[in-house]
């Protein structure tokens, strides 16, 4: 394990309640690892088989986050944090890296990215680099010399293209206004209109690659106009949700098989809830 530097700051003193807290969860993820009275499957859990885990609990704190129950943030950001010692414990049994390591190193990052709070002398001195100064250089440092090099691959797809936009667009690769995505959103939709023409009995590959071209323009629209394009993607599912839901009830209420009806039928139930809304 790594040998943990001294704190450049002095903390305030941390509830011993919490300390002893962090040191329980850590022991019983200790004892479920344990190779003579474990748990079976814990047992059995590597980085990679518990990764999908890991992103599943950060969806469901973002949910719970969402439907706004003090509770329910608690739970499940208890599930997140299993998931760290977890994957910490795993690393500790190979002589990777241990749970402390894993904070020693968010602490220092947090206080390297951050000069103008724990190194004032040096603020006041002008020495401070900016956020994104102190990441290329932390990138440099990992030699991810690339301006796109560490935006991860398994981020969600419109997360990632987001991200990847924005950091093209600090080195100057970008649109001059959002009107000019919209150009090329039309000239994009114009290809996969062209694409669909052809054969499509079984799968396109090159509709596929012209649907992607489309879906990635208006990800970059989003960002452009300075609107979070997965935010804007879930209110967009929430909205057909409500609007859906309503047909099924409406069906429900008038003793409808909504099977049977036509789409111009469930079209007019859709009005129905958007004016309803």
């Amino acid at each position: 394990m790594t040998k943990r530097p001294p704190l450049e700051i002095t903390p305030p003193s941390t509830s011993p309640e919490a300390e002893e807290a962090l040191r329980r969860i850590i022991n019983i993820m200790s004892c479920l690892r344990s190779p003579t009275q474990g748990c079976e499957w814990d047992l059995k859990q590597t980085h990679e088989t518990i990764s999908p885990y890991t992103i599943e609990e950060a969806y469901e704190v973002a949910e719970a986050i969402k439907n706004g129950s003090i509770e329910e943030i608690r739970d499940e950001l208890g599930d997140l944090l299993l998931q760290v010692v977890f994957q910490a414990r795993i690393a500790e049994e190979k002589g990777d890296f241990d749970f402390a390591d894993i904070a020693d190193s968010i602490s220092e990052k947090m206080i390297r990215r951050h000069p103008h709070v724990f190194k004032k002398s040096e603020a006041q001195n002008g020495q401070t680099n900016t956020w994104e100064e102190i990441k290329a250089i932390e990138r440099k440092n990992k030699n991810k010399m690339g301006i796109l090099d560490d935006v991860a691959s398994t981020l969600p797809s419109i997360d990632r293209a987001y991200k990847l936009q924005n950091r093209a667009a600090r080195v100057g690769f970008d649109w001059d206004d959002p009107f000019q995505i919209v150009k090329k959103i039309k000239e994009e939709l114009n290809e996969v209109i062209e694409e669909m023409n052809n054969d499509l009995d079984d799968y396109n590959q090159k509709l596929e690659e012209e649907l992607g071209d489309l879906l990635f323009t208006v990800i970059n629209l989003s960002r452009k106009s300075k609107i979070n394009p997965d935010q804007a993607l879930i209110r967009a599912n929430d909205k057909f949700t409500t609007r859906f839901n309503y047909i099924e009830n409406e069906c429900k209420n008038r003793k409808l098989d909504i099977e049977e009806l036509t789409l111009h039928e469930m079209e007019e139930l859709w009005l129905e809830a958007k004016i309803n809304e």
